[in-house]
């Protein structure tokens, strides 16, 4: 799938999961990053997209412990949470 296409489809996921806090989390980690990733780091996030929300944000806040398939640097971005604009 090209490029353009794929964070086209992810940057909908991210912002279409179901609740306010799952949006604003995810979808804000994925505006911020998700321009700059390789297509590796690409297919890390389309894998993470598929768990439940709250088990990604639960491994995100720091509740639970990400499975090992999960802890990288992408996911230790997304720990940090210094994505969001509250100026919006």
């Amino acid at each position: 799938m090209e490029r353009e296409v794929r964070l086209k489809r992810l940057h909908f996921r991210s912002w279409h999961r179901g609740t306010r806090e799952a949006d604003n989390m995810i979808g804000g980690f994925f505006d911020k990053w998700g321009q700059s990733w390789s297509d590796a780091e690409i297919d890390w996030f389309e894998k993470l997209l598929e768990q439940e929300d709250v088990d990604i944000m639960a491994w995100a806040i720091g509740k639970q412990t990400p499975p090992e398939q999960f802890r990288n640097e992408q996911m230790s971005a997304m720990q940090k949470l210094d994505y969001f604009d509250f100026t919006k």
